[in-house]
Parts: structure tokens; sequence; C-alpha cells
């Protein structure tokens, strides 16, 4: 083991004192660029949970079956009802199609009445079943 002189060492210490002061890696600032569909796709997943709650509202099946064909049902409900949301809940072997928030029973069959006009299967989910 080498012992350094004093004036070596010196020399060192301001040298790695000098290096030390011209790193700035934390004072960089840092510009993200989001694609505007990722703001959008939040939004929508932010909806999806927001309505797949069944405790608190009154909601309608209006489909119970096949992944293709629920979709294909809740597209079709959407477009001609575009005020009412919607949405696919998967249960084992099924997958169901659940519209409306309802806070009251009789809104829930106001709505129920109309949908049956248009949908065979159709019938009311009480809060918290």
């Amino acid at each position: 083991m080498r012992i350094l002189s004093p004036s070596k060492c010196l020399l060192l210490t301001i040298t790695t004192i000098a290096f030390a002061h011209n790193i700035n890696a934390q004072d960089q600032n840092l510009t993200l660029n989001q694609d505007p569909k990722f703001e959008q796709l939040l939004n929508e997943k932010r909806k999806i949970n927001t309505s797949l709650s069944t405790n608190d509202t009154y909601r309608i099946q209006i489909f119970s079956g096949k992944s293709d064909e629920a979709k294909k049902t809740l597209s079709d409900f959407k477009r001609e009802n575009s005020n009412i949301d919607g949405t696919i809940i998967f249960s084992t072997p099924n997958y169901k199609v659940l519209v409306g928030n309802f806070k009251t029973r009789i809104e829930a069959e106001k709505n129920l009445i109309e949908i049956k006009k248009r949908y065979k299967s159709v019938f009311l989910l009480k809060p918290g079943k």
C-alpha cells in the first residue's frame, strides 16, 4: 500500500471537488410527451370501474350468453340508448350485459318496461344481489 504525500493528497482532493462541482445530473428538466389517447383510456377505465358496483344501484340484465353475442348486444343497446350506461360482466360460464345505474326502484322499473319492448329475457337486479 502506498501512502500519498500531503501535496498529492491535496491535489487529488481539489480535482475530485472540481469534477463533482460540475456534475448536474439532478438539475435537468424532464418533459413528458403523452399520447392524448392515454388520458381518454384512463377516463374510460374510471367510468367502467364506477359502473361495476351493483351494491347501491338497480341494474337491468338484458343478456346472458357467449362473449361475442354479449358485445354485440351491448353495442346495439348503446347505439339505441346513449343516455343509459352499460357493461359486460363475466359470471361463469356466461357473459352478462347489465345496463343502467338507477338510484330508485321506480326509475329502474320505468326503464325496464321500455327495454322489455326490445329485448327478450330482461329482468331487474336489486342492490346487493
